[in-house]
């Protein structure tokens, strides 16, 4: 849709998975609001565009829920309803069953659900169509951005100018956007490629979501809904050195299948890969801000953290509940919703869960990446010690769950 000016509260750059339910939260409560990217929502929804999966804590889940958009995701939603921890073949593990919070185990909730990111975005764009005061720039970017006082000029690609209170930048890691409103990143590369594939196997995952860490980074097997004959399947998030993982990328579908089988064993029999193969090189990297002048950044534009407790779009999700809220806050009373101190609230609101699992998720890949054998026990006997205590036990699940902390209220399921 182009239009020669046209006037927002807020515009977000980038209509992915974090953005578009920005988008809709705001939407819903009424603000008015632009979506800008690249891409079409169609594309976003196609299965050869991105093939992978993400895992949706429960606070996320809830936050989809009071959204509405969960009721277009829920039936391709597979429950985790456990998580075994292991360390490569060592006996020791640690095991998490949500029923350990509950005193009524058949009243627990699993610890989130696995979903394919094109049922999601899918979802996301449902929702954003049945807004009148939504309005989608898709495919186009943006090409300039002003900031003056009291609102920020888009020029978008297409020709169309924008005028709007704020600017959210929500286009991902690699995000021109966040350089053009000011605001640095600190980046640290691992020596490491997340490779990312769907398999089926012979044997049921009991929606059992498993984790082992090996030497060259953490293998993940995370349960998915079975396909359209009955078949069952899993996600693998294989972490793999850098350099080998071109290797294991170009293997023939046997070749690439023994090297799953492997790394994770023959739990659930059989393993056939299935569909593409998608990798991306691995680092931790954080905006040196969150907030500019009329610009506040969401999701990954702020953050990119290591894949190994899967909560790198959970994290994001966060960032948009808390936006929304506090600008759908402001409004209420009257105030700017691109105002430095309505921005700064955001910032320190969200600064220190960000960082605590930056600093948590690097942590652990260095820990379990270090394969000397004092370090190796120590760490063995520490999964079994955590396994056995249970008050340990539940602070893990809880953040697992994304129910700890100073939640936004749609994480807590409630209302804006």
């Amino acid at each position: 849709m182009n239009g020669s000016q046209q006037r927002f509260d807020v515009v977000i750059a980038g209509a992915g998975m974090v953005g578009a339910t920005l988008g809709v939260a705001l939407g819903s409560a009424g603000l008015r609001v632009a979506m800008v990217d690249r891409m079409t929502a169609d594309a976003m929804a196609d299965q050869r565009f991105d093939g992978r999966t993400s895992a949706i804590a429960f606070g996320s889940q809830r936050a989809m829920a009071q959204l509405g958009v969960w009721r277009h995701v829920a039936e391709n939603a597979c429950p985790i309803e456990t998580i075994r921890v292991s360390d490569g073949p060592s006996l020791l593990h640690l095991q998490f069953d949500p029923a350990d919070l509950q005193r009524n185990a058949a009243a627990a909730q699993p610890f989130g659900y696995i979903v394919e990111n094109r049922f999601l975005r899918a979802a996301l764009h449902s929702c954003l169509a049945e807004m009148a005061n939504v309005v989608r720039f898709m495919p186009d970017s943006v090409a300039a951005v002003e900031a003056l006082p009291g609102v920020t000029t888009l020029s978008l690609e297409s020709g169309a100018t924008l005028r709007a209170a704020l600017l959210v930048v929500a286009e991902g890691r690699q995000s021109a956007l966040r350089e053009k409103v000011g605001i640095g990143l600190r980046r640290s590369a691992y020596n490491q490629t997340a490779i990312v594939c769907t398999v089926r196997h012979e044997q049921p995952h009991r929606n059992r979501a498993q984790e082992r860490f090996l030497p060259a980074g953490p293998f993940a097997m995370l349960p998915m809904t079975d396909d359209e004959h009955g078949r069952h399947r899993s996600s693998i998030v294989w972490t793999e050195k850098a350099a080998l993982a071109p290797l294991m990328l170009g293997l023939d579908e046997a070749g690439f299948a023994r090297e799953i089988a492997n790394r994770f064993g023959d739990h659930l029999g059989a393993i056939e890969p299935i569909g593409g193969r998608w990798s991306f090189p691995l680092a931790v990297q954080l905006a040196e801000r969150y907030v500019g002048a009329r610009a506040a950044l969401v999701g990954d534009a702020a953050h990119g953290i290591h894949p190994i407790a899967g909560q790198g779009l959970n994290l994001g999700l966060r960032d948009a509940a808390a936006l929304a809220e506090t600008l759908v806050d402001a409004a209420r009373l009257g105030l700017d919703v691109g105002a430095a101190d309505t921005l700064e609230s955001y910032a320190s609101w969200r600064r220190f869960d960000i960082l605590t699992l930056a600093a948590v998720t690097d942590g652990l890949n260095r820990l379990f990446a270090t394969d000397v054998a004092p370090v190796r026990l120590l760490r063995d006997l520490g999964l079994g010690m955590v396994n056995r205590a249970a008050p340990l036990k539940r602070v893990f699940m809880r953040h697992a769950m994304g129910a700890m902390g100073d939640l936004p209220r749609l994480i807590r399921g409630e209302a804006l």
